[in-house]
């Protein structure tokens, strides 16, 4: 028979609703992943260290401005709560700066090309804080019921690989599509190019503006801060020091989001320069993917997508094979998460957040270091592995979110005081500076143990370097993680003490609150 605890059910629209500001985060977020580098250095027109240097400081203040942002959200006081107007008032700034970043002025000097990526870059990672960081505070008090709170974050992060899916497949394409109808025939430019960059982030902006409005519209805060006195910055962080479970996921989120950026970059290389290639075109062939160097092909929507291989075994060295064996794999795993992850909140419900999430990144980290024993004909094995650790993944990727709006409820528990906003907030320093890290890192090992030079990527040095990378050290990262959560304190039974006796409180608030007025 079932525990028994606090139970308050939010709706499938409400549960929906909510998912929809994350996917709107996302198009931003994974746009930056994939993209952005390669759009200031080919279509923007910047060098490789100007390019770095854009996207590395703005990033190190987005994490700087993540508490700054969760100080303030906590002491907003509205009729629509602490962290819905923030959603709100960002839509209309977050519309305007996307398209900015990624338009090209003409006919500005190079000093005056810098410094405007500069300072639209920076501006789009400012509003992505004031945006996502108070949105990742509502999830945790919206409900306080935990099994809710992985139902919620199971939407949440379903409607986050969609949008994944649909910025990793159809950015490029719809760049591609705008650039040609604005060459107007002619053989498609840089000028061209910008035109399409331009035109795919409008439509991407248009999509946040409408799925913002409608997180706004459709979600509630329910939870309300207890104890009515007026805390300092300082006290807060104070007691956030004090917590234990706090510690544990801060440093968890670091290594989680290292591991992320120094994944994608270790794998595009790993498929593009240790892969074989004819074993990869011997694989595509067979899903009949392969059309003949120079020959028109019938169009389709594969065509349309950048799915077929041009050229035959014999010539390949300066084919897409790899890029359309990579894009699949990529598809593979994000269809399969976005299937598992619907199991979470079952699974969490049954075992608990803390062993599901676990279990999953052991699992992890036994198919990561896998990966380096794979030879590079080996493609089956690459897919296999793949689908193993995605699976495994899956259903953690909510489930941790959750565990953040639980190391809230612990601060509560054990101060008196709610700051949810801090919490998120500095677990979102922690996950910007592990993006960063993680993508350093990987450069800082290529370089220092495989003498790494960008211009020579085919040397026996650095394809043992992106193999190392993708198995070994991806792997020992996950390990790390798995420890973390293993120390973590808050089981099953403890969340559900918890989440029992804060209800408690609060009906007891609201109760005597009247006759306190």
């Amino acid at each position: 028979m079932a525990e028994p605890h606090f139970q308050q059910k939010l709706s499938f629209f409400e549960k929906a609703g909510y998912s929809a500001a994350d996917s709107a985060a996302n198009f931003v977020f994974m746009t930056m992943v994939l993209f952005q580098l390669n759009f200031y250095t080919d279509v923007f027109g910047l060098t490789a260290s100007a390019a770095a240097a854009i996207l590395l400081w703005p990033r190190l203040w987005d994490a700087v401005a993540d508490p700054i942002v969760g100080i303030l959200a906590d002491r907003t006081d509205t009729r629509w709560g602490k962290f819905r107007p923030w959603i709100l008032f960002t839509a209309i700034p977050w519309f305007i700066i996307m398209i900015l970043a990624y338009t090209t002025p003409h006919g500005w000097s190079m000093a005056a090309m810098i410094a405007y990526a500069a300072i639209t870059n920076t501006m789009l990672m400012t509003i992505y804080s004031m945006n996502n960081m108070p949105y990742a505070a509502l999830g945790g008090v919206m409900t306080g019921d935990v099994n809710e709170r992985a139902k919620l974050n199971s939407f949440r992060f379903i409607a986050v690989n969609a949008a994944q899916f649909i910025v990793g497949g159809f950015t490029l394409t719809l760049v591609a599509k705008f650039a040609a109808k604005h060459a107007a025939g002619a053989t498609v430019g840089i000028a061209d190019k910008q035109y399409g960059w331009q035109m795919t982030m409008t439509i991407w902006a248009v999509l946040c503006l409408v799925l913002f409005l409608i997180t706004f519209s459709t979600t509630k805060e329910r939870i309300k801060p207890i104890n009515k006195e007026k805390s300092s910055p300082k006290q807060d962080f104070a007691d956030l020091l004090k917590n234990n479970p706090w510690k544990v996921m801060w440093c968890w989120t670091l290594v989680h989001f290292a591991i992320l950026s120094f994944r994608g970059g270790a794998l595009y290389n790993y498929y593009h320069h240790y892969a074989d290639k004819a074993a990869m075109f011997d694989w595509v062939q067979k899903l009949g993917l392969v059309a003949p160097a120079g020959i028109a092909t019938s169009g389709g929507i594969m065509e349309t997508l950048g799915l077929i291989v041009h050229g035959d075994i014999s010539n390949l060295a300066n084919s897409n094979v790899a890029d359309v064996f990579n894009s699949i794999i990529n598809m593979l795993g994000t269809g399969l998460t976005i299937i598992v992850i619907l199991l979470s909140p079952s699974l969490a419900k049954k075992f608990g957040k803390k062993a599901v999430a676990a279990t999953g990144f052991a699992l992890a980290t036994i198919g990561s270091l896998s990966f380096y024993l794979l030879s590079p004909a080996n493609v089956w094995g690459m897919l296999g592995i793949t689908a193993l650790v995605s699976i495994a993944y899956a259903p953690t990727i909510p489930l941790t979110w959750a565990i953040f709006a639980d190391v809230a409820d612990y601060s509560e528990w054990k101060t008196g005081r709610r700051f949810t906003g801090m919490v998120f907030a500095t677990i979102g320093f922690a996950l910007k500076a592990g993006l960063a890290l993680g993508s350093a890192s990987f450069l800082w090992i290529m370089v220092g143990l495989f003498h790494y030079d960008t211009k020579l990527p085919d040397t026996a040095d650095a394809i043992q370097g992106f193999r190392a990378c993708s198995g070994i050290v991806v792997g020992i990262l996950f390990a790390i993680c798995t420890v973390l959560l293993m120390s973590y304190q808050l089981n099953k039974g403890t969340t559900v003490q918890m989440a029992d006796e804060l209800a408690a409180r609060r009906n007891k608030f609201t109760a005597e609150s009247p006759a306190t007025t």
